[in-house]
């Protein structure tokens, strides 16, 4: 899927905006692609998966995630580190579960988007 629902010339601007929602997740906390696209009322889950890919390094984009908790494939163990780090919430796997590496819980990962980045939980 292309970005094409968005104006021309418009991705830098929505980019922009995109990244300024990653940044005011607070630590321990995480919100998923179309959590950002409801909360910037534009563009939807795959346009911020857009955006977060292509230019998401410059700011804690293990904070923006996809909706069943997985964690983002090829970057797994950097985004399991910065959540342990922080104390976000985790699903461990089970120990049949051999290999496998826990979720985050979305239950209680999810930022309401009310609490601004002081450290509340």
């Amino acid at each position: 899927m292309s970005d094409e629902s968005l104006p021309a010339g418009a991705l830098p601007e929505y980019a922009e905006r995109v990244l300024e929602a990653a940044e005011l997740i607070p630590p321990g906390r995480v919100l998923t692609y179309g959590d950002v696209a409801e909360w910037l009322e534009e563009g939807g889950p795959r346009q911020v998966g857009r955006v977060m890919a292509l230019y998401g390094g410059a700011v804690p984009w293990w904070r923006v995630v996809r909706a069943d908790g997985v964690l983002l494939p090829g970057h797994e163990l950097e985004a399991l580190g910065h959540y342990r780090a922080e104390g976000t919430p985790l699903k461990e796997a089970s120990r049949a579960a051999e290999g496998h590496l826990p979720r985050l819980d979305m239950r209680r990962a999810r930022w309401d988007g009310g609490e601004r980045a002081e450290g509340h939980t």
